[in-house]
C-alpha cells in the first residue's frame, strides 16, 4: 500500500456502529487510545471490516487545529 497521506495509524477495530447509510468505525490505535471514522456501509462491506481486524486510520488534512480552554 502506497499513499500520499503521511499520517497512517495502525490499530484494531474495536467497534462498528452500523447505521442506515453510514457506519462509525472505532479503531484502537494504542492501549486506551481510540479514533473514530464515519464511512459508508458500502465501503465497510467492501473492505470486509470486522471487530478485531487490523486496519489503518489514514489522515490527510491541510491543517490540524489545536485548542485549549
Amino acid at each position: 500500500m502506497q499513499l500520499s497521506a503521511r499520517n497512517k495509524l495502525k490499530g484494531k477495530i474495536k467497534q462498528i456502529k452500523v447505521g442506515a447509510v453510514n457506519n462509525e468505525v472505532i479503531l484502537e490505535i494504542g492501549p486506551g487510545v481510540e479514533i473514530a471514522s464515519i464511512i459508508t456501509r458500502e465501503s465497510a462491506d467492501r473492505l470486509k471490516l470486522a471487530v478485531g481486524k487490523e486496519a489503518y486510520a489514514v489522515i490527510k488534512a491541510s491543517s490540524v487545529m489545536i485548542a485549549v480552554e
